[in-house]
């Protein structure tokens, strides 16, 4: 997969520390990969990772402390036999560490050269300022925030949008596809090999009520008339607003990636295509992030 989604032109590899399972091995794997096929493609890729959720066990293996963040940052280069990544994001807020000291692990890591760029995930807009105020005041500017957006996870429009664009920051959207929801996969019901059976999955039976379902059927049949699969369309729509940079996808299998970058084949919607998404893309109780967001986990 990681092969061909160069090969079709992609050169940005989102990780992070905890990706898995196990914790690390998404890191781990990407490692060898980059070590075997594109150590000398290494100056066309962009590298992202993460710290903040939880890592290790104990007070300093989880949230948003200076030790935490730079532990885990040297950690995570380790894995990738890096010497640096070119975006290092802060992956949660985290209410009781002063933001003065997450933002100044941040720039800790660009002046020590291991990271050329920060960003910020699942913060507030609110929280979003502050941290872009703090990181500007140390010359480090906020590249780039990554929230959850998707059709039916749509609070980023309500202020988040308008404040990164008054800031000048960067948005890449994650989940666009809605934790697997806005796919064909649920049409038909919830189909035997689901990660939505697997104990622990973050597919709460909530996501697959009937109102969500009834929203993903009326949601393909648009997407059917604009001649692209669900998945396409969804990751579309998110692009639709030019105060997103970009949109992450995860796939599967090579099918699934190739389905998903085919949706720039078809980034443009009439009014009338807007209007009708909008009746249907609603929330969906699906916004795992926003208890973290607000300060309630």
């Amino acid at each position: 997969m990681v092969r061909r989604a160069f090969d079709r032109g992609v050169t940005h590899f989102d990780l992070a520390n905890n990706y898995g399972p196990p914790y690390g091995s998404a890191e781990e794997n990407f490692g060898e990969i980059l070590r075997k096929d594109f150590l000398e493609h290494r100056n066309e890729l962009l590298i992202s990772t993460k710290a903040g959720w939880d890592m290790w066990p104990g007070p300093y293996g989880v949230g948003g402390s200076r030790k935490y963040l730079l532990a885990s940052l040297d950690e995570s280069l380790g894995r990738m036999g890096l010497d640096y990544v070119d975006i290092f994001y802060s992956h949660r807020p985290t209410m009781d560490v002063p933001l003065e000291e997450t933002m100044g692990a941040l720039v800790q890591a660009v002046r020590q050269g291991k990271a050329l760029y920060v960003g910020i995930s699942s913060y507030s807009p609110e929280r979003t300022r502050e941290a872009a105020k703090i990181l500007h005041s140390e010359g480090v500017p906020l590249l780039i925030h990554q929230p959850s957006y998707s059709m039916l996870n749509r609070w980023v429009e309500v202020d988040l949008l308008s404040t990164l664009d008054k800031l000048g920051v960067g948005c890449i959207g994650f989940s666009p596809l809605a934790q697997g929801l806005l796919t064909s996969k649920y049409l038909k019901g919830v189909p035997a090999n689901s990660r939505a059976k697997a104990e622990g999955s973050s597919l709460l039976k909530g996501f697959l009520s009937e109102e969500n379902l009834k929203r993903v059927r009326a949601l393909n049949e648009i997407a059917e008339g604009r001649g692209q699969t669900l998945a396409q369309m969804a990751i579309a729509w998110v692009l639709r607003d030019k105060r997103v940079t970009s949109a992450l996808i995860g796939a599967r299998d090579v099918k699934q990636l190739d389905d998903s970058l085919d949706s720039v084949k078809n980034l443009h919607f009439t009014d009338a295509e807007l209007q009708e998404i909008d009746r249907h893309a609603q929330e969906g109780e699906i916004d795992l992030w926003k208890e973290a967001r607000e300060g309630a986990a």
